[in-house]
């Protein structure tokens, strides 16, 4: 837990309400925190607290994988297999990565948190993995679905094409709870309607294919230039 000055009421609300959502987390998640430590007063004095840094819990997490030959991976495997989104989007943009980097504003209300919404859908997803049903699966977090669907891209050396329209919201909101799945064309609809019959929204958005991200049709974007545009950042931020 990387905190600043707890001695300004704010920054212990801060600290207070990270614990208060972390056991609440827990315990809906049967999720055990083992140890931990605290770093606090991360900021200058000589600001008066203009350089504090944000709240900052850390948490890292072991399970156990009863048989290997049936893990997940994030990257594409097969051209032609369909794209599915599992979960509701509601389009929420505040707080997140696009209005940060697009915009420069750190505003509005982050997504809300559905603890209960969240477990039921990794077990469903954990159940799909088990069965053999999918073939890449990613949750979506930082960016939204576009940075997502890019990472599974990029992991797996094979593009995308999206064939529902993509809206500011549906592609950069960062809506909790969601995953993407990748599976065999024949299984989709059988998929997508057993997680109906359990209560998760989920929908087909396009098709694994090429060495390009294509939308609705549009101008395709090489995935050799995203590649090397990913992986010159950091050797071009040393450089600057």
């Amino acid at each position: 837990l990387n905190f600043a000055n707890p001695e300004r009421p704010e920054i212990m609300a801060q600290l207070t309400g990270c614990l208060d959502g972390m056991a609440d987390a827990c315990r809906a998640l049967d999720y055990p925190i083992v140890s931990g430590n605290v770093s606090l007063y991360n900021e200058s004095k000589a600001t008066g607290g203009g350089s504090a840094i944000l709240p900052t819990p850390a948490i890292g997490g072991v399970g156990v994988l009863d048989d290997v030959s049936k893990m997940a991976t994030i990257a594409f495997k097969n051209e032609g297999d369909v794209i599915i989104v599992i979960g509701d989007c509601n389009r929420h943009l505040g707080q997140s990565l696009w209005l940060r980097e697009t915009h420069a504003m750190e505003a509005g209300a982050p997504p809300p948190v559905d603890l209960k919404a969240e477990r039921e859908a990794g077990e469903v997803v954990r159940d799909l993995i088990l069965k053999g049903q999918v073939t890449a699966v990613h949750d979506i977090a930082d960016g939204g679905l576009l940075v997502a669907l890019t990472e599974m891209a990029l992991a797996g050396d094979l593009g995308f094409a999206i064939e529902t329209a993509m809206t500011t919201g549906k592609a950069f909101g960062e809506d909790q709870g969601r995953y993407i799945v990748t599976c065999a064309a024949n299984k989709a609809d059988d998929i997508i309607g057993d997680l109906a019959k359990k209560g998760l929204s989920a929908s087909k958005e396009g098709v694994v294919e090429g060495k390009s991200l294509i939308f609705n049709s549009g101008h395709p974007i090489d995935l050799h230039e995203i590649r090397a545009a990913h992986e010159s950042f950091f050797q071009n931020w040393m450089e600057s």
